[in-house]
């Protein structure tokens, strides 16, 4: 068992739980906060979504033990906020729920998009939407009701990540001292690898450092070779390149979600600097989810053998694969298939021949970071 302590719509909790326990379970199980609803258990619909850290989350895929130190807000605690008063009203009014059984994981969705965001044009507002998923009303009340809340208004990432005072239930009194509530955990960084994760305009973007066995010039040489250096990459192909130009395909597998996104590109060079760029979009047929991202890295040496390689990614999801645009989960994968990515360049610049990763995000990948979590816990 692993002792936690987070907080909870205002009030601390402290708490022994399995390092397999999600927030998820913990939350409805052990809080009774049932307003958290359980659709799929795989990431994909979003019933779940909670606020962890002023940040929208799948809390059916994130381990509560790593929501210790953590502000998590449920449904049951946003009974006060103005912006989810003004949400309600408009779903009612627009028709915007029947079962009801979207409708947190939709509301709190739609509460982070109006306060992140602001107005923003039908499209962009349905792709935010896209993550969160409803079998009753074919969406349209929902997207109105969004829209009259979200109309007239500027971005307010302050008022998004403020957090919630009130109680466990939701009322809105302080909560009360209990012997269960102890100081709060300093929650722990991110790995060292991981310089920044970011977000803007219904974008994630994120940071790595990675350490190459190799100077600098080699690193940067081979790099420059797209031909040779894509290959590195777990999930990546290049089907044509001409000049700056390049067309290719990413596979992707998360979770049930298998996508091979079939996309162009364009790619850009600064040796002087030892820096590089690409910029491009693709979509899936098969699934229907589609891409735009960004890459940018450079190569500084680290001694006289070994160099680092700065990356900053920027990506945008649309889709099936909307729900992963700003999972914890995804991160971990991220970082886990830059360490794979610096293990196949050293293979490759030595001569060996790199370790064959087929797919970006497989699930041998994804058990590497769970295991990880879990491990950690310990």
């Amino acid at each position: 068992m692993t002792q936690v302590s987070m907080t909870v719509n205002g009030g601390v909790v402290v708490a022994d739980v399995e390092p397999r326990t999600l927030l998820a379970d913990f939350l409805r199980g052990e809080l009774q906060l049932t307003g958290t609803h359980l659709g799929c258990e795989q990431g994909v619909c979003g019933a779940c979504t909670v606020v962890l850290d002023g940040r929208i989350q799948r809390s059916c895929i994130t381990f509560a033990a790593d929501c210790d130190g953590g502000n998590v807000t449920t449904i049951e605690g946003f009974d006060d906020d103005p912006t989810m008063q003004e949400l309600r009203e408009a779903f009612s009014e627009h028709h915007a729920l029947q079962c009801g059984f979207c409708t947190p994981g939709m509301l709190t969705t739609a509460r982070d998009i109006v306060l992140r965001l602001g107005e923003i044009d039908e499209r962009a507002l349905r792709e935010e939407l896209s993550g969160n998923l409803c079998r009753c009303t074919g969406y349209v009340g929902i997207v109105a009701a969004v829209k009259k809340v979200a109309a007239g208004k500027k971005p307010d990432v302050a008022a998004a990540v403020a957090p919630v005072v009130g109680r466990l239930d939701g009322s809105n009194s302080p909560p009360a001292p209990t012997p269960a509530i102890n100081a709060a955990v300093t929650r722990t960084s991110a790995p060292a690898m991981a310089a920044s994760v970011g977000e803007s305009a219904g974008s994630t973007s994120i940071e790595e450092r990675v350490r190459v066995a190799a100077p600098a010039e080699k690193v940067w040489s081979l790099l420059s070779d797209l031909q040779r250096v894509v290959p590195c990459v777990p999930g990546a192909e290049i089907t044509s390149l001409n000049g700056e130009d390049l067309v290719g395909k990413v596979r992707i597998a998360l979770g049930p979600i298998k996508v091979t996104f079939n996309g162009q590109a364009k790619v850009g060079m600064d040796p002087s600097k030892r820096e590089g760029w690409l910029t491009g979009r693709g979509r899936d047929a098969g699934q229907g989810s589609s891409a735009e991202g960004s890459a940018r890295w450079t190569v500084v040496a680290d001694g006289a053998s070994a160099s680092l390689i700065a990356v900053v990614l920027t990506w945008k999801l649309s889709g099936p694969l909307a729900q992963f645009n700003r999972a914890g989960l995804v991160h971990d994968v991220v970082r886990r298939l830059a360490a794979t990515f610096a293990e196949n360049l050293e293979a490759a610049i030595t001569g060996a021949a790199p370790p064959r990763r087929k797919t970006l995000g497989g699930l041998g990948l994804i058990w590497s970071v769970i295991k990880a979590r879990l491990l950690s816990q310990r």
